[in-house]
Parts: C-alpha cells; sequence; structure tokens
C-alpha cells in the first residue's frame, strides 16, 4: 500500500458563516489555518468573524493554531491590479472565479518566487494538517491556489481545496 502524500487544504471566507467555517475545517482535520492576507480584515457584517482578533478566538476555541504569514500576501498594487481586471470584466471580488493572468505572473514572479518556502514548510510539518487562508471562495480566484501549488510542486503535497458544505434541502 502506497502512502498518501502530506496534504495542504485552501479555504476563504466569502462560502461560509462562522460555524459551517469551522465545521468544514475540523471535518478536514485542520490543525493550523495559515493566513495570507495583507489586510487581516473583511467588510461586511456578514464576515465579521473573520477579522483577526475574531477569527483567532474563533479557531483557539476550536483547537486550531493560527499563524499569520504577511510575507505570501500580494502588495497593494497586485490586488489593485487585480481589482482592475475584475472591474474590465464587470465581475465582482466576491464573485470572481479565476486570476487574472498578469495578476498570476506578477504574484508569482514577485512574492512567490522570492519568497523562503522553507520556514513555512517547516510550520505546516509541525503543526498538522494546515489550510491556507484568504478570502475568495474560489480557489482559483486567490492567491492562495499559487502558493499551494507552489508547495504542492516543490514538496510533493497533496492540495484540497475546502468549499462550502452543500445546501440542505428543506425536507419533502
Amino acid at each position: 500500500m502506497t502512502a498518501k502524500p502530506p496534504r495542504i487544504a485552501t479555504i476563504g471566507v466569502y462560502c461560509f458563516t462562522a460555524e459551517t467555517f469551522i465545521e468544514t475545517l475540523q471535518a478536514a482535520e485542520v490543525r493550523l489555518l495559515v493566513d495570507v492576507r495583507q489586510r487581516r480584515g473583511v467588510r461586511g457584517p456578514q464576515f465579521a468573524w473573520a477579522n483577526a482578533q475574531r477569527l483567532q478566538r474563533l479557531l483557539a476555541d476550536a483547537s486550531i493554531a493560527y499563524s499569520h504569514h504577511l510575507e505570501l500576501a500580494p502588495t497593494t498594487e497586485l490586488r489593485q491590479l487585480q481589482y482592475r481586471e475584475d472591474d474590465r470584466n464587470k465581475v465582482g471580488k466576491r464573485s470572481r472565479e479565476v486570476l487574472a493572468p498578469e495578476y498570476a505572473r506578477r504574484y508569482t514572479e514577485e512574492i512567490l518566487d522570492p519568497a523562503p518556502l522553507e520556514p513555512v514548510l517547516d510550520e505546516l510539518r509541525a503543526s498538522g494538517p494546515p489550510a491556507l487562508f484568504c478570502v475568495e471562495c474560489a480557489a482559483a480566484a486567490c492567491h492562495r491556489s499559487l502558493l499551494a501549488e507552489r508547495l504542492a510542486e516543490r514538496y510533493g503535497l497533496a492540495v484540497a481545496h475546502l468549499g462550502p458544505p452543500r445546501q440542505r434541502l428543506p425536507a419533502a
């Protein structure tokens, strides 16, 4: 029997309530949430639970460790590049499905290529199954997918993009 490769998950805010977020992390046996946001706040009262201090309390109550890696977050300039592309395509940040090719290229060259990933990998391995965290619902619409892909390619990790729970249908 072949051993499974170590895995890393990714997860975003916009698909979840606080309760379903924690349930999804627990179901995936995540032990460390790695926040790769530049700004650790989320607009809108429905997502207030994901602002840094509230999120850290929520995670602590669920026995999930937290770390923030600002060096892996996109710069303001890169975020603005993506927002301009969103405007051009008439898509909102919360409904974006994919990253702009120029954004992906520049994030890779400017952030990922020079980033020392070994310390991050050591942290991931020491804590148990991790999840990379940002805000977009679709992993392909977020830089966390580029980071997860790099970790998978370089270190042989399997990647699981965690999505929202299936909506429960009302009883007939």
